[in-house]
């Protein structure tokens, strides 16, 4: 591996996949053979945009037998009105040179184009005969023929929907199969204990049952499905645990709104009762379609263990939690300040409150107002002093608040106030009401005014000196947000209609003084997007310093592994000062609080009186608390109807969807979980809870590793929202999507029609033609393939497409290989080395366990793109490109003991290609993998349960590869100097060596040479190192031990290569400077290894035979101009 030139590591880019490998494996057609391709595996960049953008509207390709990707054309009405070939960007710079050199040399190409053919090869006739062909063919709407959960019936390649990759095809049939067949669960001892290679279990992290799952479910899904594949076909006991979340406000605020657009009503005109019920009904028909679209993404999930967090099992786990943390007195009754949505008419916990910064002045949208509201700003005013002429200057940046005013602080040792500490001031708007001025260190003298006014109901710091002072806590607001009773003439008014009738008041009444701009935060409900108001309100609360202090060292000891390690590090820095947490929701939909008040007959109900509140499993377990606690007291018992916050319940979610509180054997068995993997932004939302809970309630942790994967983005970075537009659903990919249809799904949500309007012009802007089917498992690989640990993700379709075509790659190569094996063909009991293969053979079996070797290592350490780069370059790289092509020649002129050679390796290789791949893509894993024939006692019945790639030391044989890279460099540089002189045909070459190794391989090797380097090559001589360059010719140098030379003498412009091999050598040199640079740095000898040090040293060596090449080429185009 060679390293980054800039540094002393090995280069990120190394470990993703090329632009220009995924180009052409975007851009090859029908019927062309695969040739050797260089490079490394195509990465994910934004700057692939430009190199697939061509090549995602191309015809998908096949790249062994004709046959072309059955794509989006096929079968469509695009192919039917002959659609428009869109050129990739290898062919528009292709054509761009051949622009340049006809200009330049009008008469040489004149000349030469009486010589050469005018019409290409006749692969590249049958191309494009098949090209047009499949342009005019429709395929007929796919239907199964398999009855459901039967083994799907196989179909011959020559049947019409088998003859190319065709997505729909291939992932019919095979999901209700597996899961009929138990696949998916989890598989024990006879015991009943975990198998002896040990067990992986994942909990699903509930989706919300409020609509369609969007790209973070599909990306999650992926990562988790691919861990469960992996670990299962390593014979773990494995459980991916699916489940649903009832999503209180979301779900509730959905049916809500979709209730008033449909019948203009709301709850209250239904009754709780009644609404309740329609939100069941409504979840039933979402939840089935939730479900449907994870089976379509292939999850390999236990659906017999499938749960909901308002199941009757769930249902008790959260009584029971609630109970229990209550009669320990963690969970208690407090009236204190919450975080109040007036839109939604609940309370909110600080981490579902969104803090927008401000600049300066600024107007918003605020649900309920017809005019947008101003913010950033804060106006001065003044309060009269009682019994005299001063006034005290204060300033507010919610200027309605002063109508909840009951006090004025000042710094103690404020000269400026310090004759008014203990004085009165007048409320110019509400009768009889006097502020007390009060001294308090906590007043910053320098700030504003200096003066603070107090408002303890309706802001947290205020509260804090209303509670200190014992100052009146005056409650404005009604909850929905309009002024209440205690605001005087200001009664009934919306509370940012007061915001400018107030300021209008204050101008009347002489006392406003000024208007400034203001930086500032303004929270929002991360749900309705209403100003979120601080109100007095009895709820319940929990403490959480005891249970956090016990998360936090579950972390910091180890025992609980977060990665990527910023997640761990946010995570530790929130755990270490959390707040109590607000249980309580003024909702309908969700958990009712297992909370009853007893109402004592002859004395006032004060319902934020703890004392008064009894918990119960049951009203009769409670009704027992309450007489003992009020003996001789007659009382009845109502129970809280507010519900719990929905996280509450989703913190039990590993081990209540085990069983728990009731004694199981999968949670005996099963946990804790292995690893949690989710997003990071609900790393404190929901896995800090999962932590607490499981250590309070069980005693251990709920898993022991957390994986963060990146956030979504849409192409242009932005987070995915729906009222941009940019949601796209997971379905839509797989399936395929005209423009038109998604215009058509917006109008079907839950938007306003403002938003609808907006994302329908981003979509015209995005998807100009719609989304191109893709199919699940390029899906699937794309977004795994996206997965770095790093930052987050801007996901472009154009490149998911892309992956498609590696899909067709990998149908065609396995066509291909089971098309060369004999009808009767039985591959051998094992893998194992013979002792007979061919160099070539024991390239690809070195590949083949180098690779299973790596993509183990780089799973279980989740790196998962450096897994995928791992598999891509496998199969395209080396098996496709490579091997494969090699094969050809020896199954058609091969002796039978090389032709059942061959057969036997490609049979290895492909075999663990497919199964390499398969936790990737199930579905055209599994399609081909049936079609291969089984090896003797082989009874496995599906790839699923079938045995993972291990590294196997025997086929570990860096001599054989680098003999064969040799023959790789040579074939290479063959077709590159036969491209670079546009030399169709009649190439005749030489290779040199310069050590006797090299002979002596290349000598041995011809056949596979001459398969390598294409069909353009006449005649390929061996010249002994002694020998002086063949006359005539250009020269490559493909590395320190060899060169091959192209004779171009009379069929090129010598005056153009001298310049462009001038250019070359200009460019080597650089190299060979900043190669020599890093050498000689002694900070780099000391701290890179020796072997990656040998790379670079080899790196030098053949930039300087590049170099001594270069020149002697230009010497001898110079010389060939004198002859």
């Amino acid at each position: 591996m060679a390293t980054n030139a800039a540094s002393y590591n090995p280069s990120k880019e190394q470990l993703i996949l090329s632009i220009k490998d995924l180009t052409d494996a975007c851009c090859q057609k029908v019927g062309e053979e695969t040739g050797p391709v260089s490079g490394k595996p195509p990465a994910l960049s934004n700057e692939t945009k430009a190199a697939v953008a061509g090549a995602a509207k191309s015809d998908p390709t096949g790249s062994h037998v004709p046959g072309q990707d059955a794509g989006s054309k096929i079968g469509t009405a695009a192919a039917a009105d002959g659609e428009k070939k869109v050129k990739s960007e290898k062919e528009l710079e292709r054509e761009r040179k051949k622009a340049e050199k006809d200009a330049k040399f009008k008469e040489k190409k004149a000349k030469q184009a009486s010589a050469i053919p005018a019409t290409s090869s006749k692969s590249k006739e049958k191309k494009a005969a098949a090209e047009k062909k499949a342009e005019t063919e429709i395929l007929p709407a796919y239907v199964e023929e398999t009855p459901t959960g039967e083994k799907k019936i196989i179909k011959s390649f020559e049947d019409p929907q088998y003859k190319a990759y065709n997505p729909t095809a291939v992932e019919s049939a095979w999901y209700s199969w597996w899961e009929k067949e138990g696949f998916f669960k989890p598989e024990f001892t006879e015991d009943g204990k975990i198998k002896p290679e040990g067990s992986f279990v994942i909990v699903e992290p509930p989706p919300n049952v409020t609509g369609a799952l969007h790209m973070g479910h599909a990306l999650g899904n992926a990562l988790q499905d691919t861990m469960i594949r992996w670990n299962r076909m390593h014979g773990k006991t494995t459980l991916w645990l699916p489940g649903c979340d009832h999503a209180g406000i979301s779900t509730q605020s959905v049916v809500e709104n979709i209730l008033w657009r449909r019948e203009k009503k709301t709850r209250h005109d239904l009754g709780r009762t009644k609404f309740v019920d329609t939100v069941w009904d409504w979840k039933h028909d979402y939840h089935q379609r939730i479900n449907n679209a994870q089976r379509r993404m292939g999850g390999s999930f236990d659906w017999t263990r499938e749960a909901f967090t308002m199941d009757k099992n769930f249902t008790a786990a959260v009584t029971e939690t609630f109970v229990q943390l209550h009669d320990e007195g963690i969970i208690y009754r407090g009236n204190r300040l919450v975080n109040w949505c007036t839109k939604l008419n609940t309370s909110l916990s600080n981490l579902e409150v969104v803090n927008k910064e401000l600049p300066g002045r600024t107007l918003l949208d605020v649900p309920g107002y017809d005019k947008k509201v101003e913010f950033g700003i804060i106006i001065h005013f003044n309060y009269p002093i009682e019994g005299s002429d001063e006034m005290l200057e204060v300033a507010t940046t919610r200027i309605e608040t002063m109508l909840g005013d009951s006090g004025i602080a000042v710094h103690p040792n404020d000269k400026r106030y310090t004759h008014l500490v203990g004085k009165r001031a007048i409320h110019p708007f509400i009768a009889d009401r006097f502020l007390p001025i009060i001294a308090d260190d906590y007043v910053d003298m320098e700030f504003g005014t200096g003066a603070v006014k107090l408002t303890p109901a309706h802001d947290p710091n205020d509260y804090n000196l209303g509670k200190k002072h014992n100052l009146e806590f005056i409650n404005i607001l009604t909850d929905d947000g309009k002024m209440n009773e205690n605001t005087g003439p200001y009664v009934g008014q919306k509370r940012f209609d007061v915001r400018y009738t107030i300021q209008d008041d204050l101008k009347k009444a002489g006392l406003y003084v000024d208007k400034k701009d203001n930086p500032m935060t303004v929270p929002l409900c991360d749900k309705s997007k209403d100003i979120i108001e601080p109100l007095m309100k009895p709820q319940w609360w929990m403490r959480m310093t005891e249970m956090s202090n016990a998360a936090l060292k579950a972390v910091t000891s180890g025992e609980i592994k977060i990665k990527p390690e910023s997640a761990e590090k946010s995570y530790i820095r929130w755990m270490s000062g959390v707040n109590d947490w607000c249980l309580s929701r003024q909702l309908w939909w969700g958990h009712q609080a297992p909370m009853y008040f007893a109402n004592i007959y002859g004395e006032e109900a004060d319902e934020s009186d703890g004392r008064l509140w009894f918990a119960g499993r049951t009203e009769e377990e409670a009704q027992e608390k309450a007489k003992k606690a009020l003996p001789g007291k007659n009382f009845t018992l109502k129970r809280d109807e507010d519900v719990l916050d929905t996280w509450f319940s989703s913190g039990l979610w590993p081990f209540a969807t085990l069983g728990w509180p009731n004694k199981t054997h999968d949670l005996d068995t099963l946990f804790p979980t292995t690893v949690l993997e989710t997003g990071w932004d609900i790393l404190f939302f929901w896995i800090a809870r999962m932590v607490m809970f499981s250590l309070k309630l069980t005693g251990k942790v709920p898993f022991t590793e957390v994986y963060c994967h990146s956030l979504i983005r849409d192409s242009e970075g932005r987070k995915m929202s729906k009222s941009l537009g940019n949601v796209i659903d997971p379905l839509d990919v797989i399936e395929g999507i005209t423009l038109d249809s998604l215009h058509k799904k917006l109008q079907l949500g839950n938007m306003n029609p403002t938003e609808v309007e907006k994302a329908t012009k981003y979509q015209k802007t995005a998807f100009p033609d719609g989304i191109p089917q893709c199919g699940t498992d390029a899906l699937r690989f794309a977004l795994v393939a996206y997965t770095t640990g790093g930052g987050d993700i801007a996901f472009d379709v154009k490149v998911l497409h892309a992956y498609r075509k590696f899909c067709n790659k990998i149908y065609q190569a396995t066509k291909y290989v089971v098309g060369k094996l004999d009808a009767d063909f039985v591959p051998k009991k094992t893998g194992k080395l013979t002792g007979n293969e061919s160099l070539a053979e024991k390239w690809i079996l070195h590949k083949l366990t180098i690779a299973a070797k790596e993509i183990n290592e780089a799973i279980a350490d989740r790196e998962f793109m450096k897994s995928t780069s791992i598999v891509y370059q496998y199969w395209y790289n080396h098996l496709c490109d490579v091997y494969i092509e090699n094969s050809k020649a020896i199954l058609q002129d091969g002796t039978p003991e090389e032709k059942r050679s061959a057969q036997e390796t490609l049979y290895t290789a492909l075999e663990g290609a497919l199964t390499m791949i398969h936790p990737f893509m199930p579905f055209l894993t599994e399609e081909l993998w049936q079609r291969l024939p089984r090896r003797p006692d082989d009874k496995t019945p599906s790839i699923v349960v079938a045995q993972y790639p291990t590294y196997d030391a025997s086929m570990d044989d860096p001599k054989s590869e680098e003999a064969y890279e040799l023959l790789l460099s040579i074939s290479r540089g063959i077709r590159s100097l036969m491209a670079e002189y546009s030399l169709k045909d009649d190439g005749e070459v030489y290779i040199q060596t310069s050590n006797s190794t090299a002979h002596s391989t290349v000598t041995s090797q011809m056949q596979s040479i001459r398969s390598l380097s294409g069909k353009g090559v006449a005649s390929i001589f061996i010249l002994p190192n002694t020998s002086s360059r063949p006359p005539g010719c250009v020269i490559s140098t493909v590395s320190s031990a060899a060169a091959v030379f192209l004779h171009v003498k009379g069929r090129v412009d010598i005056e153009g290569e001298i310049s462009k091999a001038s250019k070359k050598l200009d460019k080597t040199k650089m190299g060979i400077e900043r190669q020599k640079k890093i050498l000689g740095d002694e900070g780099y000898k000391e701290k890179v290894a020796e072997e990656l040090q040998d790379v670079e040293k080899r790196k030098l060596a053949d930039l300087e035979a590049e170099e001594k090449g270069l020149e002697e080429t230009i010497r001898q185009f110079e010389g060939l101009k004198l002859e």
